[in-house]
């Protein structure tokens, strides 16, 4: 979904909620700046279905906002258990936002076990809405309700609305020629209309992609509208919702442009696919399925009229070795895959350094070690994307911020890779990946020019006077050896893992030259060229917070928070992490304190400590999830009192 605003303004992420009453018929209209809302249920309920479809129609309506998709690694958990909730939630607001919420002001709830394991999280006076038809005494035993929490005073706290909306979906659908069954799947849809008619989210584009999804089955299709509208109906008419919500269009929070919604590995994938076109080059992506990476395979699979080749390999190993092989044969070449599939793909990334081809090793990082947490967040790759390889093995490494960032983080590990000839590591994680926000749609004069030119003839005369091609004879200015297309008439040259001589890529095994080409591989990294980071510190702090990658949008929602508070913080973010920016070791010692906020146990400032013996502290969590931001700005107080 597409939809234009216009200029730039910026307030507080968690912004105070407003109210405005006014009368719209027989009931009130609220005037909201912000809501979070959590849809929550069994993971075979539709919950992420119905998260994304809300949230199609909120960045259609032209709201800013941040999503963040939870679910279980099973394909289908136990049904009606605490590991089998599925959960999407979504903040919208007015305004300029940077995370998906802390705390839901509203909370969905498909049964007990959704109930029990959402409600903690919700503030006194969060509205719940709860489909009671699913409170049965063996539903609430399974989660260990002793007595029905509908009942028990338990929730006195908050504005529960009973719903019973299986019951309510099964009697909308009593004309079509459904199972109970069948007409019970689209309950999710009852709720996403009964939501969509609380905040005033438009309606016509669910429809239509309700329309596609089911083209073959339009029966499916046509129950699935009808318990959309049956939702919008029940809210309008209901005496239990006597007000709905507005929450407008954030006009002021982006640049004029051209802006749909768009999710980590969607924005990721575009971004390959551009860099190819800018490059003038043919894609290819070597990979094999893994959570979370496994979108950015099926994305760039449906893109063969831009050039795209996709090959999904029997494996991790076979999945790089192909790519390399595409990269050696002049293709943009891309492997994708997760923290398991790094291990896996460690000789021939090792590989790729020996032979300094350009090649882009996309890691959507999650939770671990082994198989860990596959479906959860973590930022736990760093060190393994920086050292994971035998011998010295120097590789760059970019990490994106926020899921729109992916694009232009795709386009800046190509530029690096193309120009320097050699493979770069992309950390992007599962929290960027699944989670998603508004992207403005950049004009084509925007985009970098990435063309390359390939080797076309003899680069080196010997003492007699004969011309030959020399596969390791460096660009002066970047280190880059020259990229031959195999089958070019004499370009011929030798490839492999072995040693290479400098300059004529004969194997060597002398002492000198192996030292020779170990420092100028790293002199290479070392010399790439990568913007200075920008520093945020409008009063003169103290307190630096320092960061990467995706705790971007919490850090800065927690500095915005102390700002306002009256305290003074600076803060910066890195984009390249290898090499550092040229100026972080100034920028570092102009504060007396540096914190850096990681999900790992602290792999980023073992690296600044390590390089600029600065005495940085760690704020770290690894529980699969992304920093709150009240929990941040608790954490950099007590910092800056310290």
């Amino acid at each position: 979904m597409t939809s234009q605003v216009s200029s730039p303004a910026g307030q507080a992420d968690g912004a105070v909620v407003g109210e405005q009453r006014k009368p719209a018929g027989t009931k009130d209209v609220r005037r909201l700046d912000r809501v979070i809302i959590r849809f929550a249920g069994d993971s075979g309920d539709g919950m992420q279905l119905t998260g994304d479809r809300f949230t199609s129609e909120t960045a259609s309506f032209g709201n800013d906002l941040s999503t963040l998709p939870n679910f279980p690694a099973e394909i289908r958990a136990p049904a009606g258990t605490l590991p089998g909730v599925s959960s999407f939630q979504l903040h919208f607001a007015d305004h300029d936002i940077l995370t998906p919420g802390d705390a839901p002001n509203v909370l969905v709830a498909m049964n007990p076990a959704a109930l029990k394991a959402n409600v903690g999280d919700l503030p006194r006076g969060a509205e719940i809405i709860v489909n009671t038809d699913e409170f049965t005494k063996r539903a609430m035993q399974k989660v260990g309700y002793d007595a029905s929490p509908l009942e028990d005073g338990s929730l006195d706290g908050y504005n529960v609305h009973p719903v019973p909306l299986t019951t309510l979906t099964v009697e909308a659908l009593k004309d079509f020629d459904l199972t109970r069954k069948e007409a019970e799947r689209s309950k999710n849809m009852f709720a996403l209309g009964l939501l969509s008619w609380m905040y005033h989210r438009p309606t016509e584009g669910t429809e239509t992609f309700l329309k596609t999804k089911f083209a073959k089955k339009p029966d499916i299709a046509a129950a699935n509208i009808a318990a959309f509208r049956a939702g919008w109906n029940f809210g309008e008419t209901t005496e239990d919702f006597a007000v709905s919500y507005e929450v407008a269009p954030a006009v002021k929070a982006f640049p004029v442009g051209t802006y749909r919604n768009i999710s980590g590995n969607l924005a990721l994938a575009y971004g390959l696919i551009a860099a190819s076109r800018q490059a003038d080059l043919p894609l290819f992506l070597g990979s094999y399925p893994i959570t979370p990476a496994s979108d950015i395979l099926h994305e760039l699979s449906k893109h063969k009229n831009f050039g795209v080749r996709t090959f999904q390999a029997e494996d991790e190993i076979a999945g790089i070795g192909a790519a390399l092989g595409a990269a050696f044969g002049g293709s943009l070449a891309v492997t994708t895959t997760s923290g398991p599939g790094i291990a896996l793909k460690s000789e021939t990334i090792g590989l790729a350094v020996s032979l300094e081809l350009p090649l882009l090793i996309v890691d959507i990082q999650r939770g671990g070690p082994s198989t860990g947490l596959p479906t959860k967040t973590e930022q736990a790759d760093l060190l393994q994307a920086m050292y994971g390889r035998n011998g010295e093995a120097p590789v760059p490494v970019i990490a994106p911020r926020t899921p729109a960032d992916c694009f232009d983080a795709a386009l800046e590990a190509a530029r690096i890779a193309l120009t320097y000839r050699t493979p770069v590591f992309l950390l992007s994680d599962g929290y960027l990946a699944n989670g998603s926000e508004p992207w403005r749609i950049p004009e084509l004069d925007e985009l970098p020019d990435l063309r390359v030119q390939f080797a076309q003839g003899p680069n080196h005369t010997l003492d007699d006077g004969t011309e030959v091609f020399w596969p390791y004879k460096r660009d002066p200015q970047t280190l880059a050896r020259p990229w031959a297309v195999p089958g070019t008439p004499g370009l011929e040259h030798r490839i492999g893992g072995i040693e290479k001589q400098d300059g004529t890529g004969n194997i060597s095994y002398d002492p000198a030259n192996h030292d020779f080409m170990v420092r100028t591989r790293q002199a290479k990294v070392d010399g790439i060229a990568v913007p200075d980071v920008e520093v945020d510190d409008p009063d003169g702090a103290s307190t630096l917070v320092l960061g990467w990658g995706s705790t971007y949008g919490p850090i800065t929602a927690a500095v915005r928070r102390l700002r306002a508070a009256g305290e003074s913080i600076a803060q910066a973010h890195l984009r390249h992490v290898n090499p550092f920016p040229r100026n972080l070791g100034t920028v570092l010692k102009r504060y007396h304190k540096v914190v850096i906020p990681e999900m790992n146990l602290g792999q980023l400032a073992t690296l600044i400590r390590a390089k600029y013996l600065v005495d940085a502290h760690s704020y770290n969590q690894v529980n699969g999830m992304p920093f709150k931001a009240e929990q941040l700005a608790a954490a950099l107080k007590e910092a800056i009192d310290g």
